[in-house]
């Protein structure tokens, strides 16, 4: 499909897509094949290819060490680094890192992208973002908010229980939502400010034990449960504005609900690419499966459906450039949430055992695809951003010819 991306999206996605044939996916195969973990040293030593390539971290800026790719064109890449298990990893595309570095980019001071922003760019510090908290605090409903820092002089106070925290058992630093003005409505009283693993006070619990986590690396991410016990650092911490938190927040989910679009859609496409083989070459019932109806039709809706979360996601990322696009980007996170689990789903199912066995990496994708419908809002949390717009412009409604509501008596119930 011609999807009309850039010129210079097109031949680093076509570099991308070569770097992962031929380097990344051999050793992800062998790894899987002999149970032995991709070490930390191979994948400095992938990143050193990557740059050798002008792969490396192609959405940061090239002062950074990056490659310098505006939004759009970097998708087309994500979406080839998705196709591998170590994919992201390989090219430090990688969540939440490639969401941090974003951040710090567009809201940090020039002193903290010195101090913070190149180092994790080059892979020399990790990072993580701490928003979600255990019940009943933020999570789906970011307004639940419980974490807090109080203004000490020049430093802030925090007390923080986070969870959830992707890359926080190795983060060298955290960024961390907390409310710093607590008589403002939480959307305008929300900060973020970063803190370091080796600030007094910060106490990584546990990881958490989840579905999927492939481990074929000898590097443990996960998600962390982490405290933050009266920590205290410089007021000077804070990313962006005081009382910009949700703002920021909103910036970086945004985009980052897309590069996650991108990277399960390559998962997908992978995915497909795999029971498509297979099925040519198994025979059954006296013919290759390929030759059966049922199972090409169901291909070829999973193709044609794939196709459109690829478009939806390109179009949100458009509108991003003048817009939120809130809810183009709730549309194209739930929809291709949906579809790659599906087609994930249909991938094994055409394999069979060779499906659920863990040669191949479907089994892996498959434990991994569950958890899109749930990260970076919830399946529920994006129907109602939808449902929202889609009631906001009914002036009457009529029901069945009888009842008819004028704009003085419309009840919006999903109104906050």
């Amino acid at each position: 499909m011609d999807y009309h991306d850039s010129e210079r999206a097109t031949a680093v996605a076509s570099r991308v897509e070569d770097f992962i044939d031929e380097v990344v996916i051999p050793r992800e195969r062998e790894a899987l094949s002999t149970g032995e973990t991709v070490t930390t040293d191979e994948i400095h030593d992938l990143w050193e290819q990557a740059r050798d390539r002008d792969l490396f971290a192609p959405q940061v800026l090239e002062e950074y060490g990056g490659q310098g790719l505006n939004f759009r064109d970097m998708l087309p890449a994500f979406e080839q680094v998705g196709r591998s298990l170590i994919g992201p990893l390989a090219i430090r595309a990688n969540a939440p890192q490639e969401g941090n570095m974003h951040t710090l980019e567009f809201a940090g001071t020039d002193d903290q992208k010195a101090e913070w922003l190149r180092p994790l760019v080059q892979g020399d510090r990790t990072s993580a973002f701490a928003m979600t908290e255990p019940m009943q605090g933020g999570g789906s409903d970011p307004k639940m908010l419980q974490s807090t820092a109080i203004k000490d002089g020049d430093e802030w106070v925090i007390n923080a229980h986070k969870w959830w925290t992707t890359d926080g058992l190795n983060a060298d630093f955290y960024l961390v939502m907390v409310r710093t003005d607590l008589d403002a409505h939480p959307y305008e009283g929300t900060s973020i400010i970063l803190v370091p693993r080796t600030a007094d006070g910060v106490e990584v619990v546990r990881n958490i034990p989840h579905l999927g986590g492939h481990g074929i690396t000898d590097r443990e991410g996960g998600h962390a449960e982490v405290k933050f016990d009266d920590v205290r650092v410089p007021v000077e911490n804070t990313i962006g504005e005081e009382g910009q938190g949700f703002r920021i927040a909103q910036r970086r989910l945004g985009g980052g609900r897309l590069t996650h679009c991108m990277r399960y859609a390559g998962m997908a496409k992978r995915s497909l690419e795999i029971a498509k083989a297979y099925l040519s070459q198994r025979e059954g019932f006296d013919a290759t499966l390929a030759n059966k109806q049922a199972l090409r039709h169901r291909i070829a809706q999973a193709e044609t459906e794939l196709h459109a979360a690829r478009t939806m996601v390109r179009h949100a990322a458009r509108e991003l450039d003048d817009s939120d696009a809130r809810v183009e980007v709730a549309m194209a996170k739930l929809y291709t949430a949906t579809v790659t689990n599906e087609t994930i789903d249909l991938a094994v199912q055409c394999c069979g055992g060779n499906g659920i066995g863990k040669d191949l990496p479907l089994a892996h994708f498959y434990e991994d695809v569950r958890a899109f419908r749930i990260v970076d809002g919830a399946d529920e949390v994006h129907r109602r951003t939808i449902a929202r717009w889609a009631f906001d412009d009914v002036d009457e409604c009529e029901v069945d010819g009888a009842l008819r509501f004028d704009e003085d008596l419309r009840i919006d119930a999903l109104d906050e």
